[in-house]
Parts: structure tokens; sequence; C-alpha cells
């Protein structure tokens, strides 16, 4: 019995791929992992087919907004260990960022409260500029030295982007996107998310951490096969042995004799 695969409808609609990532913006590895998973994208197909949505994670939300703390001296007191030693971890952070095209100045860094930041994501998000605001905050934060416990700071980097200041700011003195933030941060525990980058593909997969691209490739395509699998073969129906038809550019005419 001979197989046939089927081909698909030309107005097929293809399935889409959600990825929900959940990071911080006070976080090394989460910009990083933000380069790999661009990176993953790239190589991957259907990566028009998939939507990105970031979730707020805070590392620490006991942080004070305004922290004259270094990057260095936090890492040193939280580890408890020496400044040397805690210079020497930044120094390979920065070194690994570098390999991802990233520049990090820790020497600029300041310890900070992530809290308002996750609600002006939250905010431009509703305005189809959730993944642009995500990359500014980063970028502001871990190569600019930006302080981001200040609204003012926040509003400005927004308007860089497409959103108005003013609605920033008042966003963040309403709080308006406060409970969105908490719900996030509910849903990772709910996920048993203690540690970030964290990426869930389709609602079904998890990955933990900067993981190479590979990785996320290997998870996208994983996903992709589940939400659109290989057509099925199309079984013949009937007799086995093949009826009298016309293939290859002959007939089988009733009555021929073979020469």
């Amino acid at each position: 019995m001979t197989a046939f695969l089927p081909a698909a409808p030309a107005n097929a609609a293809l399935p889409r791929v959600t990825v929900d990532i959940w990071s911080d913006i006070a976080c090394p590895w989460c910009f990083i992992g933000k380069r790999r998973f661009e990176a993953a994208l790239e190589q991957f197909p259907q990566a028009g087919q998939v939507d990105v949505v970031w979730h707020s994670f805070e590392l620490d939300p006991g942080a004070p907004a305004s922290n004259p703390v270094s990057m260095r001296d936090g890492l040193a007191l939280k580890y408890g260990t020496d400044t040397a030693k805690a210079q020497g971890m930044l120094d390979a952070m920065t070194q690994t960022a570098a390999e991802e095209g990233l520049e990090y100045h820790f020497d600029q860094t300041r310890l900070t409260n992530t809290f308002q930041a996750h609600q002006v994501i939250h905010l431009a998000a509703e305005h189809g500029l959730q993944g642009e605001m995500k990359e500014r905050l980063l970028r502001a934060y871990m190569s600019e030295g930006a302080d981001l416990g200040d609204p003012e700071v926040l509003a400005s980097l927004a308007a860089e982007v497409g959103l108005e200041a003013g609605e920033v700011k008042l966003a963040l003195k309403e709080q308006t996107y406060a409970a969105a933030v908490r719900q996030d941060e509910a849903q990772a525990r709910a996920y048993g998310i203690q540690g970030v980058p964290f990426f869930v593909l389709g609602g079904k997969y998890g990955v933990s951490g900067a993981q190479a691209p590979e990785t996320l490739l290997g998870a996208l395509n994983q996903v992709w096969s589940e939400l659109a699998p290989a057509p099925a073969p199309l079984q013949l129906l009937g007799a086995e042995a093949s009826a009298d038809g016309c293939e290859d550019g002959s007939c089988a005419v009733p009555g021929a004799r073979e020469s």
C-alpha cells in the first residue's frame, strides 16, 4: 500500500508560539540571556510566529530606590567576600557579556530597586513597545549607569522608545501597574522560578538560565513540532494491488497487447 504526504492547504493558518520570559533589569545574566535567545530566534525558521512576553521578577525586592552602593561593594557584601574577589567576578561577567556584543560598565552601576522600572515595561506593553522598553532599560542599567529608581529617569528613557513622559510619570505616581508586577511575581512562584532569566515556551516547557542559543533553539523546535506536526501519510483505500491508470507519460490501454 503506497503512502503519500498531503500538501497543507494554501490558506492554512500557522500556529503561534508564546515565549514568556521572567527576568530582572538588575540582572547581568538576563541581558546576556536576551541576546542568546535572539540568536536562537535568528536560526528558527518560524521566528515570525513567535510572540515574546516579558514578565517581572525582582532579585532584591527590599532594595532601596536610591542606593549609593556600587555593584562591586554590593556583590562583596552579598557573598561575604572581599572587594578584590568581587571585582574579579564582575570582570568575568563583563567578558562574558562582551562575547554577546554587550558592554557592561559595572563601575558606573549603582544598585537599585527595580519595581518601578518593571511597571514601565507593563505600560510599554499596552503600547506595543514592551520589547523596546526592556532593551532600553537593560542597556541603561548595565552599560550607562542610569538611576532606574528615579521616576524622572524612567520617564526620559521611556520617551526615547516612543512613550509619553507625562503618562509614565502619572502611572508611576498612581502605581497603575503595581498589581501587574505582583501578578507576574506570583506566577513565577507558582512555576517554582527561583532565578532568572527563565523561559517558558508554549506554556509547557521551561528553560532556566542564560542557556546557549543551541539549547533555546532546540526548545523552540520541540514546541513547534508539537504545535505543527508533520502531516500523517495518506493511506490508500481499496485493493492492495494498483488499479489501471496513467503514470510516467503512459496509460494502461484496455486490450492492448505487449509487443
